[in-house]
């Protein structure tokens, strides 16, 4: 009678957490069964989750540290709390305890993800960058490869000796500076693309940067928060462009390959000498990458133009990831695949590529905004 007693007292416990599983399971599936509709993504992207990440975002960005990282924090400390109570009333509780805990934590887990699903997911079945703007990454030839790619390498030799250097000439501007260069680094890109246009949102520094370094991400932006963390320990002379991108996010560019493009367009129109030179840098990389794919002839000839100041914050970008090759860097870009995959990014982690796509026609089809600024 006892064991019967305990085990119908265990089942009455667990209740809360099978109507959780119930109430969230079917949250995903209708999710999952109206993604596909635009106006309704458009709807809830625009009247209800952005409102909610703009105004706690406003509350979060009073914090002097990262929002993220505290609920990170906080959950770790909550999940390893829980674990060692199960073990502590393991003999007084029995197994019930440990169904329990395992409940618990699926409960946990499936409410997070619906979170996220709402929270950003959304975005990216809403109107895109591209729909928005009108600029399609179209497919484009090697000559425009070329001349685009000659283009930002001109632009990155203009502007690096604009920015504070070591003796040794690297790149040598404080973070300081650079995240107080952010808040300014959207406004001449508004200007084209008024839809851009949002609150400012300070982005964050990340405590255990060296973490990101690992998975090999430079930055992350929290949905459910409306907060854009950085990854601090990484090559400098890329934060800038790297900042750009994140608030790109916050302005519900979701998929990688435009906020990639959106970083770029907003760093070299911006007044900071540090930001445009970050932005070029961050282009000739994308187009550089595709161009010696494409014709590493064409590619040799406009590395070898590269001024050695150049060449240098490049080699040491590509040092310093080279130092974090590894499974943990390899399981993350898998598991990133599948997620980027899972929300209708087929290109997986190639799609940070197609930014190449649209830079090259952005700049092939005569934006006004290159004339008169070393257009080749």
């Amino acid at each position: 009678m006892r064991a019967a007693e305990r085990l119908k007292q265990a089942a009455a416990g667990c209740k809360g957490y099978w109507v959780t599983l119930l109430c969230g399971g079917a949250f995903l599936g209708f999710f999952l069964l109206v993604r596909q509709n635009r106006a309704a993504m458009n709807f809830l992207v625009l009247h209800i989750t952005t409102p909610w990440k703009r105004a706690v975002s406003a509350a979060v960005c009073m914090l002097p540290f990262s929002g993220m990282e505290l609920c990170i924090a906080a959950l770790v400390i909550l999940g390893v709390g829980l674990l060692v109570r199960c073990g502590v009333k393991l003999k007084a509780k029995g197994p019930g305890i440990i169904g329990r805990t395992l409940l618990f934590f699926c409960c946990a887990g499936l409410l997070i993800y619906d979170g996220f699903c709402l929270f950003w997911g959304a975005n990216y079945y809403a109107d895109s960058f591209s729909d928005r703007s009108g600029l399609a990454a179209a497919p484009v030839s090697v000559e425009s490869l070329y001349e685009t790619t000659r283009y930002y390498a001109v632009l990155a030799n203009l502007y690096c000796g604009q920015v504070k250097r070591d003796e040794a000439g690297r790149f040598d501007e404080s973070l300081d500076d650079i995240f107080a260069g952010a808040e300014t680094a959207y406004d001449n890109i508004t200007e084209r693309w008024a839809f851009l246009e949002s609150p400012w949102r300070r982005p964050k520094r990340v405590f255990f940067s060296k973490i990101m370094s690992m998975t090999n991400f430079t930055g992350v932006f929290f949905p459910f928060l409306g907060e854009s963390n950085l990854n601090v320990d990484s090559p400098a002379s890329l934060i800038p462009s790297t900042i750009a991108h994140e608030l790109a996010h916050q302005k519900n560019v979701a998929a990688e390959q435009e906020a990639n493009f959106v970083a770029v367009a907003a760093s070299v129109s911006a007044d900071n000498p540090v930001y445009r030179y970050s932005g070029a840098l961050l282009a000739y990389i994308h187009l550089g990458n595709a161009l010696y794919q494409a014709d590493r002839e064409l590619w040799a000839e406009v590395y070898g133009g590269l001024d050695p100041l150049v060449r240098g914050d490049l080699d040491e970008n590509n040092a310093y990831w080279a130092a974090y090759e590894g499974k943990a860097a390899e399981a993350a870009e898998a598991i990133y695949t599948g997620f980027l995959q899972s929300y209708g990014q087929t290109m997986g982690m190639k799609s940070y590529g197609a930014c190449v796509d649209l830079l090259v026609n952005d700049y092939i089809g005569g934006y006004e905004g290159y004339e008169g600024d070393g257009r080749l």
